[in-house]
């Protein structure tokens, strides 16, 4: 049965069905349902949440959790996650599993609380030290939200890596029907934490979970792993939809609630003569490299849209590979792009002025 619900607390009772035992964050707009709905529901549910005194120690909370084997979630917005930056890197370096929800705000600095896609950088690239990566999913509405929360906490614990949910503010603080499964184990075949600190009772060898590696050659082939790991996630994950591309004159590229709007103007154009298609990446990282493999014959240009200053073009170029023309149309600091602009911009690539 679905439930009409606001975005936050899809994620927040996603999570809990996905198991989530402990919650650490701290508020920050426009995420702060999450926290809010947390501390009244995961108690009940037998988890542990607590309000940290900053981001930086709700981050390594998660650490602490993650590292005795518990299931662990973090969410803030933008400069929330900026201060979570270096505990992201110990987690991917301690290789823990965790589970970090961004519903992104406009910037740069504090910026502003309205709705933005410009942490794609700072989610795909790492804004924290060292090579490391997270496996990062781009929801475009709240089914897709829930659904990809679930899979967050398996994907985390398969890869022994944290896994982000990169939102912007509207998917956050809009409302949709959800249906939540009843059952929502079984997604994947996990591995058993026994690498977990949980104490030995004189039965083992004590756990270490570690990031520090004072030998260059050590520390080197323990990235070479995590590159292995790294790469595996590129051959096994990669997500994304195409819609309306077998006839394409020109090929958009947009994620999240954008993508809604591309659709839109998609199916508007086509009433006019103008056919255009889409493929919308649901993984930013590992960015969607096999949706770009063939283009429609008919296609003349790429268009990337984008509710930021062009982020993800440069991974849409890389795809691209010089085969066609790459355009951009964004909007930032909180403006939304408006269907209006996105197809005039289509007609001028075009020539349909």
């Amino acid at each position: 049965m679905k439930v009409l619900i606001k975005g936050n607390e899809a994620i927040a009772m996603a999570a809990i069905k996905a198991g989530c035992q402990c919650y650490f964050g701290y508020p920050i707009t426009p995420q702060n349902e999450i926290p809010e709905f947390m501390s009244r529901e995961l108690p009940k549910a037998g988890g542990v949440f607590i309000q940290a005194e900053s981001e930086v120690a709700a981050v390594n909370m998660v650490y602490g959790a993650a590292g005795a084997g518990g299931r662990a979630m973090t969410s803030s917005s933008s400069p929330g996650l900026a201060l979570k930056q270096e505990g992201i890197s110990y987690l991917c370096g301690s290789e823990l599993p965790a589970v970090i929800v961004n519903v992104m705000r406009a910037g740069p600095g504090l910026g502003g609380i309205q709705p933005s896609q410009s942490d794609y950088f700072q989610a795909t690239r790492g804004g924290g030290n060292g090579d490391y990566r997270l496996l990062v999913y781009a929801p475009a509405n709240l089914q897709e939200t829930v659904d990809l929360i679930l899979d967050a906490f398996d994907a985390a614990d398969y890869y022994r890596n944290p896994v982000m949910i990169l939102a912007d503010g509207m998917i956050g603080q809009m409302m949709e029907p959800v249906d939540f499964p009843e059952q929502v184990a079984g997604r994947r075949r996990l591995p058993a934490k026994d690498w977990a600190t949980v104490g030995t009772k004189g039965r083992r060898a004590a756990n270490v979970i570690n990031s520090l590696y004072l030998d260059p050659l050590q520390l080197e082939q323990h990235n070479l792993r995590l590159q292995a790991k790294y790469a595996q996630m590129c051959a096994e994950e990669q997500r994304w939809e195409a819609y309306q591309l077998e006839d394409a004159e020109i090929v958009c590229v947009a994620y999240g609630t954008v993508s809604r709007m591309v659709k839109n103007v998609i199916e508007d154009l086509a009433e006019q003569g103008i056919k255009a298609g889409l493929i919308r990446p649901i993984t930013l990282y590992p960015f969607p490299s096999r949706a770009f493999a063939r283009y429609p014959a008919a296609a003349q240009a790429v268009l990337a849209v984008e509710m930021s200053m062009g982020q993800m073009i440069d991974d849409v170029r890389i795809c691209n590979n010089g085969r066609l023309p790459v355009y951009f149309y964004g909007r930032s600091g909180g403006m939304i792009p408006t269907p209006e602009g996105i197809a005039a911009e289509i007609r001028q690539i075009l020539g349909r002025c």
